[in-house]
Protein backbone atom coordinates (compact mmCIF):
# COMPACT_ATOMS: atom_id res chain seq x y z
CA UNK A 1 0.00 0.00 0.00
CA UNK A 2 1.46 3.48 -0.91
CA UNK A 3 2.56 5.69 1.97
CA UNK A 4 1.31 9.22 2.59
CA UNK A 5 4.55 10.53 1.09
CA UNK A 6 3.88 8.58 -2.10
CA UNK A 7 0.42 10.12 -2.27
CA UNK A 8 1.79 13.63 -1.74
CA UNK A 9 4.42 13.04 -4.41
CA UNK A 10 1.72 11.82 -6.76
CA UNK A 11 -0.32 14.96 -6.20
CA UNK A 12 2.72 17.15 -6.82
CA UNK A 13 3.05 15.46 -10.21
CA UNK A 14 -0.69 15.99 -10.67
CA UNK A 15 -0.27 19.73 -9.96
CA UNK A 16 2.57 20.07 -12.47
CA UNK A 17 0.38 18.52 -15.15
CA UNK A 18 -2.43 20.97 -14.31
CA UNK A 19 -0.12 24.00 -14.59
CA UNK A 20 1.07 22.91 -18.01
CA UNK A 21 -2.48 22.99 -19.39
CA UNK A 22 -2.85 26.77 -19.58
CA UNK A 23 -6.15 28.45 -18.63
CA UNK A 24 -8.44 25.68 -19.88
CA UNK A 25 -11.45 24.51 -17.80
CA UNK A 26 -9.63 21.24 -17.28
CA UNK A 27 -6.74 23.12 -15.67
CA UNK A 28 -9.10 24.99 -13.38
CA UNK A 29 -10.74 21.74 -12.31
CA UNK A 30 -7.42 20.00 -11.77
CA UNK A 31 -6.08 22.90 -9.74
CA UNK A 32 -9.21 22.85 -7.62
CA UNK A 33 -8.81 19.12 -7.02
CA UNK A 34 -5.09 19.48 -6.30
CA UNK A 35 -5.79 22.13 -3.69
CA UNK A 36 -8.72 20.51 -1.93
CA UNK A 37 -8.08 16.78 -2.48
CA UNK A 38 -7.55 16.06 1.22
CA UNK A 39 -10.79 17.83 2.12
CA UNK A 40 -12.66 15.98 -0.62
CA UNK A 41 -11.37 12.60 0.55
CA UNK A 42 -12.36 13.46 4.12
CA UNK A 43 -15.83 14.50 2.97
CA UNK A 44 -16.31 11.32 0.92
CA UNK A 45 -15.12 9.23 3.88
CA UNK A 46 -17.57 10.91 6.26
CA UNK A 47 -20.47 10.52 3.85
CA UNK A 48 -19.62 6.84 3.23
CA UNK A 49 -19.28 6.16 6.95
CA UNK A 50 -22.58 7.90 7.72
CA UNK A 51 -24.42 5.98 4.98
CA UNK A 52 -22.92 2.64 6.04
CA UNK A 53 -23.68 3.29 9.72
CA UNK A 54 -27.29 4.20 9.00
CA UNK A 55 -27.77 1.14 6.81
CA UNK A 56 -26.26 -1.20 9.42
CA UNK A 57 -28.34 0.24 12.26
CA UNK A 58 -31.57 0.13 10.25
CA UNK A 59 -31.21 -3.19 8.46
CA UNK A 60 -29.06 -5.55 10.56
CA UNK A 61 -31.27 -7.64 12.83
CA UNK A 62 -28.71 -9.09 15.23
CA UNK A 63 -27.07 -6.86 17.82
CA UNK A 64 -23.75 -8.67 17.38
CA UNK A 65 -23.80 -8.00 13.66
CA UNK A 66 -24.67 -4.33 14.20
CA UNK A 67 -21.90 -3.86 16.76
CA UNK A 68 -19.37 -5.71 14.62
CA UNK A 69 -20.06 -3.73 11.48
CA UNK A 70 -20.30 -0.38 13.31
CA UNK A 71 -16.91 -1.04 14.90
CA UNK A 72 -15.37 -1.88 11.55
CA UNK A 73 -16.90 1.17 9.83
CA UNK A 74 -15.77 3.60 12.53
CA UNK A 75 -12.33 2.14 13.24
CA UNK A 76 -11.29 1.59 9.62
CA UNK A 77 -12.02 4.85 7.77
CA UNK A 78 -13.00 4.54 4.12
CA UNK A 79 -12.10 0.83 3.88
CA UNK A 80 -14.68 -0.06 6.56
CA UNK A 81 -17.62 1.32 4.54
CA UNK A 82 -16.20 -0.33 1.40
CA UNK A 83 -16.04 -3.72 3.13
CA UNK A 84 -19.56 -3.22 4.46
CA UNK A 85 -20.83 -2.39 0.97
CA UNK A 86 -19.19 -5.54 -0.40
CA UNK A 87 -20.07 -8.04 2.30
CA UNK A 88 -22.70 -6.54 4.59
CA UNK A 89 -25.46 -5.45 2.22
CA UNK A 90 -28.08 -7.85 0.90
CA UNK A 91 -28.62 -6.91 -2.74
CA UNK A 92 -30.97 -9.77 -3.50
CA UNK A 93 -34.29 -8.35 -4.67
CA UNK A 94 -36.27 -11.53 -5.17
CA UNK A 95 -39.92 -10.57 -4.91
CA UNK A 96 -42.56 -13.26 -4.53
CA UNK A 97 -44.34 -12.36 -7.75
CA UNK A 98 -41.16 -12.92 -9.79
CA UNK A 99 -39.20 -15.64 -8.04
CA UNK A 100 -41.58 -17.26 -5.61
CA UNK A 101 -44.40 -17.66 -8.11
CA UNK A 102 -45.88 -21.14 -7.87
CA UNK A 103 -48.32 -22.09 -10.66
CA UNK A 104 -51.79 -23.07 -9.47
CA UNK A 105 -51.46 -26.63 -10.74
CA UNK A 106 -48.33 -27.15 -8.62
CA UNK A 107 -50.06 -25.81 -5.51
CA UNK A 108 -53.11 -28.00 -6.06
CA UNK A 109 -50.97 -31.05 -6.74
CA UNK A 110 -48.94 -30.56 -3.57
CA UNK A 111 -52.00 -29.74 -1.43
CA UNK A 112 -53.60 -33.05 -2.36
CA UNK A 113 -50.87 -34.79 -0.34
CA UNK A 114 -50.77 -32.28 2.48
CA UNK A 115 -50.94 -33.53 6.07
CA UNK A 116 -52.18 -31.75 9.16
CA UNK A 117 -50.49 -31.59 12.52
CA UNK A 118 -53.00 -34.19 13.73
CA UNK A 119 -51.90 -36.59 10.97
CA UNK A 120 -48.25 -36.20 12.00
CA UNK A 121 -49.13 -36.75 15.66
CA UNK A 122 -50.95 -40.00 14.82
CA UNK A 123 -48.15 -41.33 12.65
CA UNK A 124 -45.37 -40.53 15.15
CA UNK A 125 -47.47 -41.28 18.23
CA UNK A 126 -46.36 -37.93 19.64
CA UNK A 127 -48.65 -34.97 20.24
CA UNK A 128 -45.72 -32.54 20.01
CA UNK A 129 -45.35 -33.44 16.32
CA UNK A 130 -48.68 -31.71 15.79
CA UNK A 131 -47.36 -28.48 17.31
CA UNK A 132 -44.17 -28.61 15.25
CA UNK A 133 -46.05 -29.16 11.97
CA UNK A 134 -48.28 -26.20 12.78
CA UNK A 135 -45.27 -24.03 13.58
CA UNK A 136 -43.40 -24.83 10.37
CA UNK A 137 -46.64 -24.40 8.39
CA UNK A 138 -46.55 -20.76 9.47
CA UNK A 139 -42.98 -20.09 8.33
CA UNK A 140 -42.53 -22.27 5.20
CA UNK A 141 -44.65 -22.01 2.06
CA UNK A 142 -44.26 -25.74 1.35
CA UNK A 143 -46.72 -28.01 3.21
CA UNK A 144 -45.73 -31.20 5.01
CA UNK A 145 -46.71 -34.02 2.64
CA UNK A 146 -47.32 -37.75 3.10
CA UNK A 147 -46.44 -40.62 0.78
CA UNK A 148 -42.66 -40.23 0.68
CA UNK A 149 -39.64 -42.49 0.86
CA UNK A 150 -36.23 -41.30 2.04
CA UNK A 151 -32.99 -43.28 2.11
CA UNK A 152 -29.76 -42.00 3.69
CA UNK A 153 -26.60 -42.41 1.59
CA UNK A 154 -23.36 -42.14 3.56
CA UNK A 155 -20.44 -40.68 1.66
CA UNK A 156 -19.72 -40.29 -2.01
CA UNK A 157 -19.11 -44.02 -2.39
CA UNK A 158 -22.83 -44.59 -1.76
CA UNK A 159 -24.34 -41.35 -3.09
CA UNK A 160 -22.42 -40.72 -6.31
CA UNK A 161 -23.03 -44.10 -8.01
CA UNK A 162 -26.75 -43.80 -7.20
CA UNK A 163 -26.80 -40.30 -8.70
CA UNK A 164 -24.89 -41.42 -11.82
CA UNK A 165 -27.26 -44.34 -12.32
CA UNK A 166 -30.31 -42.10 -11.97
CA UNK A 167 -28.93 -39.66 -14.57
CA UNK A 168 -28.04 -42.48 -16.95
CA UNK A 169 -31.63 -43.76 -16.70
CA UNK A 170 -33.24 -40.32 -17.13
CA UNK A 171 -35.89 -40.07 -19.83
CA UNK A 172 -37.24 -36.51 -19.66
CA UNK A 173 -35.26 -34.09 -17.51
CA UNK A 174 -32.37 -33.59 -15.12
CA UNK A 175 -31.85 -30.58 -12.87
CA UNK A 176 -28.65 -30.33 -10.85
CA UNK A 177 -27.72 -27.64 -8.34
CA UNK A 178 -24.52 -27.55 -6.27
CA UNK A 179 -22.36 -25.09 -4.37
CA UNK A 180 -19.12 -26.77 -5.50
CA UNK A 181 -18.75 -28.69 -8.75
CA UNK A 182 -15.08 -29.48 -9.19
CA UNK A 183 -13.64 -30.74 -12.45
CA UNK A 184 -11.76 -33.61 -10.78
CA UNK A 185 -12.30 -37.35 -11.28
CA UNK A 186 -15.72 -37.23 -9.62
CA UNK A 187 -16.81 -34.00 -11.28
CA UNK A 188 -15.84 -35.22 -14.74
CA UNK A 189 -17.89 -38.36 -14.16
CA UNK A 190 -20.90 -36.13 -13.45
CA UNK A 191 -20.14 -34.11 -16.57
CA UNK A 192 -20.04 -37.30 -18.65
CA UNK A 193 -23.43 -38.46 -17.34
CA UNK A 194 -24.99 -35.06 -17.96
CA UNK A 195 -23.58 -34.82 -21.48
CA UNK A 196 -24.76 -38.34 -22.34
CA UNK A 197 -28.26 -37.49 -21.12
CA UNK A 198 -28.27 -34.26 -23.12
CA UNK A 199 -27.21 -36.06 -26.30
CA UNK A 200 -30.01 -38.63 -26.05
CA UNK A 201 -32.62 -35.85 -25.82
CA UNK A 202 -33.03 -35.36 -22.08
CA UNK A 203 -33.57 -31.74 -21.02
CA UNK A 204 -30.68 -30.84 -18.66
CA UNK A 205 -30.13 -27.73 -16.54
CA UNK A 206 -27.16 -27.23 -14.20
CA UNK A 207 -26.79 -24.39 -11.70
CA UNK A 208 -23.49 -23.87 -9.84
CA UNK A 209 -22.71 -21.16 -7.34
CA UNK A 210 -20.21 -18.72 -8.82
CA UNK A 211 -17.87 -18.73 -5.80
CA UNK A 212 -18.11 -22.49 -5.30
CA UNK A 213 -17.35 -23.02 -8.97
CA UNK A 214 -13.87 -21.52 -8.58
CA UNK A 215 -12.33 -24.30 -6.53
CA UNK A 216 -10.94 -26.07 -9.61
CA UNK A 217 -9.92 -25.46 -13.20
CA UNK A 218 -11.16 -25.92 -15.79
CA UNK A 219 -14.52 -25.00 -14.39
CA UNK A 220 -17.27 -27.58 -14.70
CA UNK A 221 -19.58 -25.08 -16.36
CA UNK A 222 -17.07 -24.61 -19.19
CA UNK A 223 -16.96 -28.36 -19.79
CA UNK A 224 -20.76 -28.57 -19.83
CA UNK A 225 -21.43 -25.59 -22.08
CA UNK A 226 -18.75 -26.76 -24.51
CA UNK A 227 -20.83 -29.93 -24.93
CA UNK A 228 -24.06 -27.96 -25.33
CA UNK A 229 -25.46 -28.58 -21.84
CA UNK A 230 -27.27 -25.49 -20.46
CA UNK A 231 -25.40 -24.45 -17.30
CA UNK A 232 -25.28 -21.23 -15.31
CA UNK A 233 -23.55 -19.64 -12.35
CA UNK A 234 -25.57 -18.27 -9.43
CA UNK A 235 -24.81 -14.60 -8.70
CA UNK A 236 -21.57 -14.07 -10.64
CA UNK A 237 -19.07 -12.25 -8.42
CA UNK A 238 -15.94 -10.21 -9.08
CA UNK A 239 -14.34 -11.48 -5.87
CA UNK A 240 -11.04 -13.35 -6.32
CA UNK A 241 -11.11 -17.15 -6.24
CA UNK A 242 -8.79 -17.15 -3.24
CA UNK A 243 -11.57 -15.62 -1.11
CA UNK A 244 -13.12 -18.54 0.75
CA UNK A 245 -15.98 -16.54 2.24
CA UNK A 246 -18.65 -14.93 0.15
CA UNK A 247 -22.05 -13.64 1.15
CA UNK A 248 -25.36 -14.48 -0.51
CA UNK A 249 -24.07 -17.72 -1.98
CA UNK A 250 -26.25 -20.60 -3.16
CA UNK A 251 -25.22 -23.38 -0.80
CA UNK A 252 -28.05 -25.71 -1.90
CA UNK A 253 -27.42 -29.18 -3.30
CA UNK A 254 -30.04 -31.06 -5.29
CA UNK A 255 -30.43 -33.45 -8.18
CA UNK A 256 -33.89 -34.18 -9.61
CA UNK A 257 -34.40 -36.77 -12.34
CA UNK A 258 -37.58 -36.86 -14.44
CA UNK A 259 -39.37 -34.97 -11.67
CA UNK A 260 -39.79 -38.30 -9.84
CA UNK A 261 -36.64 -38.89 -7.78
CA UNK A 262 -34.40 -36.44 -5.97
CA UNK A 263 -31.11 -36.31 -4.10
CA UNK A 264 -30.24 -33.67 -1.55
CA UNK A 265 -28.09 -33.19 1.52
CA UNK A 266 -24.74 -31.66 2.37
CA UNK A 267 -22.52 -33.21 -0.27
CA UNK A 268 -20.81 -31.13 -2.96
CA UNK A 269 -19.50 -32.61 -6.20
CA UNK A 270 -15.85 -33.21 -5.48
CA UNK A 271 -13.37 -36.04 -5.18
CA UNK A 272 -12.88 -35.59 -1.43
CA UNK A 273 -16.25 -37.18 -0.67
CA UNK A 274 -15.40 -40.48 -2.39
CA UNK A 275 -13.13 -42.09 0.20
CA UNK A 276 -12.40 -45.13 -1.99
CA UNK A 277 -10.30 -42.82 -4.20
CA UNK A 278 -8.01 -42.01 -1.25
CA UNK A 279 -8.37 -38.24 -1.75
CA UNK A 280 -5.84 -35.82 -0.28
CA UNK A 281 -8.53 -34.13 1.80
CA UNK A 282 -11.12 -36.82 2.69
CA UNK A 283 -14.58 -35.70 3.77
CA UNK A 284 -17.45 -37.54 5.47
CA UNK A 285 -20.96 -36.47 4.54
CA UNK A 286 -24.52 -37.69 4.02
CA UNK A 287 -26.95 -37.31 1.15
CA UNK A 288 -30.51 -38.59 0.82
CA UNK A 289 -32.44 -40.26 -2.00
CA UNK A 290 -36.07 -39.18 -2.00
CA UNK A 291 -39.23 -40.18 -3.86
CA UNK A 292 -42.83 -39.07 -3.57
CA UNK A 293 -44.48 -35.63 -3.33
CA UNK A 294 -41.35 -34.16 -1.69
CA UNK A 295 -39.62 -34.32 -5.08
CA UNK A 296 -41.94 -31.63 -6.46
CA UNK A 297 -40.99 -29.29 -3.61
CA UNK A 298 -37.27 -29.83 -4.20
CA UNK A 299 -37.72 -29.28 -7.92
CA UNK A 300 -39.61 -26.05 -7.28
CA UNK A 301 -36.62 -24.69 -5.36
CA UNK A 302 -34.36 -25.40 -8.34
CA UNK A 303 -36.82 -23.90 -10.86
CA UNK A 304 -37.02 -20.67 -8.84
CA UNK A 305 -33.23 -20.40 -8.53
CA UNK A 306 -32.79 -21.17 -12.23
CA UNK A 307 -35.31 -18.51 -13.23
CA UNK A 308 -33.58 -15.98 -11.00
CA UNK A 309 -30.17 -16.79 -12.48
CA UNK A 310 -31.08 -17.14 -16.17
CA UNK A 311 -34.57 -15.57 -16.53
CA UNK A 312 -35.69 -18.85 -18.13
CA UNK A 313 -39.00 -20.19 -16.81
CA UNK A 314 -39.21 -23.99 -16.90
CA UNK A 315 -42.79 -25.26 -16.86
CA UNK A 316 -44.68 -28.36 -17.87
CA UNK A 317 -44.76 -32.07 -17.18
CA UNK A 318 -41.20 -32.56 -18.33
CA UNK A 319 -40.04 -30.85 -15.12
CA UNK A 320 -42.90 -31.55 -12.69
CA UNK A 321 -44.15 -35.13 -12.93
CA UNK A 322 -47.50 -36.37 -11.59
CA UNK A 323 -47.09 -37.27 -7.93
CA UNK A 324 -47.05 -40.94 -6.99
CA UNK A 325 -46.99 -42.40 -3.51
CA UNK A 326 -43.59 -43.92 -2.69
CA UNK A 327 -43.69 -44.60 1.07
CA UNK A 328 -45.22 -43.54 4.36
CA UNK A 329 -42.82 -40.83 5.59
CA UNK A 330 -44.03 -37.26 6.11
CA UNK A 331 -41.53 -34.79 4.64
CA UNK A 332 -41.25 -31.10 3.85
CA UNK A 333 -38.64 -29.07 1.94
CA UNK A 334 -37.36 -26.04 3.87
CA UNK A 335 -35.65 -23.51 1.59
CA UNK A 336 -33.89 -20.75 3.52
CA UNK A 337 -32.14 -17.60 2.38
CA UNK A 338 -31.77 -13.82 2.68
CA UNK A 339 -34.92 -13.23 0.62
CA UNK A 340 -38.56 -14.06 1.35
CA UNK A 341 -37.34 -17.20 3.14
CA UNK A 342 -35.26 -15.24 5.64
CA UNK A 343 -34.85 -16.82 9.12
CA UNK A 344 -36.90 -19.88 8.16
CA UNK A 345 -34.26 -22.44 9.16
CA UNK A 346 -33.41 -20.75 12.45
CA UNK A 347 -37.06 -20.56 13.50
CA UNK A 348 -37.53 -24.23 12.59
CA UNK A 349 -34.52 -25.21 14.72
CA UNK A 350 -35.86 -23.23 17.67
CA UNK A 351 -39.27 -24.86 17.32
CA UNK A 352 -37.78 -28.34 17.17
CA UNK A 353 -35.65 -27.70 20.27
CA UNK A 354 -38.71 -26.48 22.17
CA UNK A 355 -40.64 -29.71 21.47
CA UNK A 356 -37.86 -32.08 22.63
CA UNK A 357 -38.66 -34.30 25.60
CA UNK A 358 -35.86 -36.88 25.69
CA UNK A 359 -33.08 -36.15 23.24
CA UNK A 360 -31.60 -33.66 20.79
CA UNK A 361 -28.71 -34.68 18.54
CA UNK A 362 -26.93 -32.20 16.27
CA UNK A 363 -24.24 -33.00 13.72
CA UNK A 364 -22.69 -30.01 11.99
CA UNK A 365 -19.24 -29.03 10.70
CA UNK A 366 -19.54 -25.32 11.53
CA UNK A 367 -20.99 -24.30 14.90
CA UNK A 368 -21.36 -20.58 15.64
CA UNK A 369 -24.83 -20.36 17.22
CA UNK A 370 -26.41 -17.09 18.23
CA UNK A 371 -27.47 -16.31 21.79
CA UNK A 372 -31.07 -17.45 21.24
CA UNK A 373 -30.04 -20.88 19.97
CA UNK A 374 -27.57 -21.30 22.84
CA UNK A 375 -30.26 -20.37 25.36
CA UNK A 376 -32.76 -22.78 23.80
CA UNK A 377 -30.30 -25.67 23.91
CA UNK A 378 -29.38 -24.86 27.51
CA UNK A 379 -33.02 -24.71 28.60
CA UNK A 380 -33.66 -28.07 26.93
CA UNK A 381 -30.69 -29.59 28.79
CA UNK A 382 -31.89 -28.13 32.09
CA UNK A 383 -35.33 -29.66 31.44
CA UNK A 384 -33.62 -33.06 31.39
CA UNK A 385 -33.29 -33.45 27.63
CA UNK A 386 -30.07 -35.13 26.52
CA UNK A 387 -28.36 -32.70 24.14
CA UNK A 388 -25.51 -34.10 22.03
CA UNK A 389 -23.59 -31.80 19.66
CA UNK A 390 -21.13 -33.58 17.36
CA UNK A 391 -18.43 -31.42 15.74
CA UNK A 392 -15.25 -32.23 13.80
CA UNK A 393 -12.11 -32.56 15.89
CA UNK A 394 -10.13 -30.93 13.09
CA UNK A 395 -12.04 -28.43 11.00
CA UNK A 396 -11.14 -27.54 7.42
CA UNK A 397 -11.56 -23.85 8.33
CA UNK A 398 -9.30 -23.08 11.26
CA UNK A 399 -10.75 -19.64 11.95
CA UNK A 400 -14.23 -21.13 12.30
CA UNK A 401 -12.93 -23.83 14.64
CA UNK A 402 -11.17 -21.26 16.82
CA UNK A 403 -14.26 -19.03 16.91
CA UNK A 404 -16.58 -21.91 17.87
CA UNK A 405 -14.63 -23.14 20.89
CA UNK A 406 -15.54 -20.22 23.22
CA UNK A 407 -19.18 -21.31 22.82
CA UNK A 408 -18.42 -24.73 24.28
CA UNK A 409 -18.29 -23.56 27.90
CA UNK A 410 -21.61 -21.71 27.55
CA UNK A 411 -23.25 -25.04 26.70
CA UNK A 412 -21.27 -27.49 28.79
CA UNK A 413 -21.90 -25.65 32.04
CA UNK A 414 -25.66 -26.08 31.55
CA UNK A 415 -25.55 -29.80 30.80
CA UNK A 416 -25.20 -30.02 27.02
CA UNK A 417 -22.66 -32.53 25.73
CA UNK A 418 -20.15 -31.69 22.99
CA UNK A 419 -18.27 -34.37 21.09
CA UNK A 420 -15.35 -34.24 18.67
CA UNK A 421 -15.43 -36.66 15.76
CA UNK A 422 -12.06 -37.95 14.51
CA UNK A 423 -10.84 -37.50 10.92
CA UNK A 424 -11.80 -37.60 8.17
CA UNK A 425 -13.42 -34.18 8.38
CA UNK A 426 -17.15 -34.59 8.98
CA UNK A 427 -19.20 -32.27 6.76
CA UNK A 428 -22.53 -33.88 7.76
CA UNK A 429 -25.53 -31.70 8.65
CA UNK A 430 -28.19 -33.60 10.65
CA UNK A 431 -30.51 -32.94 13.57
CA UNK A 432 -32.67 -35.38 15.51
CA UNK A 433 -35.35 -34.71 18.14
CA UNK A 434 -36.46 -37.78 20.09
CA UNK A 435 -37.81 -40.32 17.59
CA UNK A 436 -40.29 -37.79 16.27
CA UNK A 437 -38.47 -35.39 13.93
CA UNK A 438 -35.25 -35.25 11.91
CA UNK A 439 -33.60 -32.78 9.56
CA UNK A 440 -31.07 -33.25 6.76
CA UNK A 441 -29.73 -30.74 4.28
CA UNK A 442 -27.14 -28.11 3.47
CA UNK A 443 -27.54 -25.70 6.41
CA UNK A 444 -24.87 -25.25 9.08
CA UNK A 445 -25.23 -23.78 12.56
CA UNK A 446 -23.50 -20.52 11.70
CA UNK A 447 -24.49 -16.99 10.63
CA UNK A 448 -23.59 -17.75 7.02
CA UNK A 449 -26.17 -20.53 6.69
CA UNK A 450 -28.77 -19.02 9.01
CA UNK A 451 -28.59 -15.45 7.64
CA UNK A 452 -26.58 -15.01 4.46
CA UNK A 453 -26.67 -18.06 2.19
CA UNK A 454 -29.40 -19.87 0.29
CA UNK A 455 -29.90 -23.30 1.86
CA UNK A 456 -32.10 -26.35 1.29
CA UNK A 457 -33.08 -28.74 4.07
CA UNK A 458 -35.71 -31.46 4.44
CA UNK A 459 -37.58 -32.16 7.67
CA UNK A 460 -39.18 -35.53 8.31
CA UNK A 461 -41.67 -37.11 10.69
CA UNK A 462 -41.88 -40.87 11.03
CA UNK A 463 -40.18 -43.72 12.82
CA UNK A 464 -38.33 -45.13 9.79
CA UNK A 465 -36.55 -41.88 8.89
CA UNK A 466 -35.79 -40.85 12.47
CA UNK A 467 -34.56 -44.38 13.22
CA UNK A 468 -32.11 -44.20 10.31
CA UNK A 469 -30.84 -40.82 11.48
CA UNK A 470 -30.51 -42.10 15.06
CA UNK A 471 -28.49 -45.11 13.89
CA UNK A 472 -26.15 -42.89 11.89
CA UNK A 473 -25.68 -40.50 14.83
CA UNK A 474 -24.97 -43.34 17.24
CA UNK A 475 -22.30 -44.75 14.94
CA UNK A 476 -20.64 -41.34 14.81
CA UNK A 477 -20.81 -40.95 18.59
CA UNK A 478 -19.17 -44.32 19.15
CA UNK A 479 -16.01 -42.98 17.48
CA UNK A 480 -16.22 -39.50 18.99
CA UNK A 481 -14.54 -38.04 22.08
CA UNK A 482 -16.50 -36.21 24.77
CA UNK A 483 -15.25 -32.70 25.60
CA UNK A 484 -15.24 -31.59 29.24
CA UNK A 485 -15.17 -28.21 30.96
CA UNK A 486 -11.93 -29.22 32.69
CA UNK A 487 -10.29 -29.77 29.32
CA UNK A 488 -11.29 -26.30 28.17
CA UNK A 489 -9.99 -24.73 31.37
CA UNK A 490 -6.60 -26.40 30.86
CA UNK A 491 -6.07 -24.87 27.43
CA UNK A 492 -3.00 -22.60 27.36
CA UNK A 493 -3.71 -18.90 27.77
CA UNK A 494 -2.47 -18.01 24.23
CA UNK A 495 -4.90 -20.57 22.77
CA UNK A 496 -7.83 -19.20 24.77
CA UNK A 497 -6.94 -15.65 23.75
CA UNK A 498 -6.69 -16.69 20.10
CA UNK A 499 -10.10 -18.37 20.26
CA UNK A 500 -11.64 -15.38 22.03
CA UNK A 501 -10.36 -12.96 19.41
CA UNK A 502 -11.55 -15.29 16.60
CA UNK A 503 -15.00 -15.32 18.19
CA UNK A 504 -15.25 -11.59 17.62
CA UNK A 505 -15.26 -12.31 13.90
CA UNK A 506 -18.44 -14.42 14.18
CA UNK A 507 -20.69 -11.80 12.51
CA UNK A 508 -18.42 -11.94 9.45
CA UNK A 509 -18.06 -15.75 9.27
Amino acid sequence: MPSIYDLIGGWQWFISIARSMGDSPARIMLEFLSEFWALLIAAVTLIAEAAALMHAVLHKREERAVIGWVGLIVLVPLFGPILYALFGVNRIQRRAQRLGHRPAERVAQSSAWRVTGHDAAEQTDAARAEHLVRLVDRIVHHPAVRGNRIELLEGGDAAYPAMWQAMDEAECSITLMSYMFEADAVGRRFVESLVRAHRRGVEVRVLIDDVGARYSRPRARSLLTAAGVPAAHFLPSFLPSSLRYGNLRNHRKSLVVDGRSAFTGGMNIREGHQLSLNPKAPIQDVHALLAGPIVTQIQEVFLEDWQFSTHESLEGGRWIAPIEEAGDTILRAIPDGPDENFDVLRLTLLGAIATAERRIAIVTPYFLPDETLITSLNIAAMRGVRVDILLPEKNNLRLVQWASQPYYALLLERGCRIWHSPPPFDHTKLMLVDDVWALIGSGNWDPRSLRLNFELNVEGYGSEFTSDVRTLVERRLERARLISLAELEQLPLPVRLRNGVARLATPYL
